[in-house]
């Protein structure tokens, strides 16, 4: 049988040098305070997102929070709550995709 392979001089630094920068930054990194970020999708009544909309043919969640600057599941709410007021209908779609158009 064989015995455990000896380690090289840069192999038995390594973990020396790894505790000595988790002690420096590691200080540092939990000084900062974390803040919550809270998902406001924009006012569906408002006129600037309606435009918005209006320049798309084909609207679907990831066109709309793209160029909305918004994350995909305001988008999908957004969608969702145009869809119920009548400003846009639902075209076609599956269980991960749904695609919408505006209504004439």
């Amino acid at each position: 049988m064989g015995s455990k392979k000896r380690l090289t001089l840069k192999q038995m630094d390594k973990p020396t040098k790894k505790k000595k920068e988790r002690k420096t930054s590691g200080s540092s990194r939990f000084t900062t305070e974390k803040k919550s970020i809270g998902i406001i999708p924009p006012d569906p009544k408002s006129g600037k997102v309606v435009d918005q909309l209006k320049k798309m043919k084909v609207l679907t969640p990831y066109t709309v929070a793209t160029r909305l600057d918004l994350r995909l599941s305001a988008a999908r709410s957004l969608l969702k709550e145009l869809e119920k007021q009548g400003t846009i209908e639902f075209v076609s779609g599956s269980k991960n995709l749904k695609i919408y158009k505006l209504s004439d």
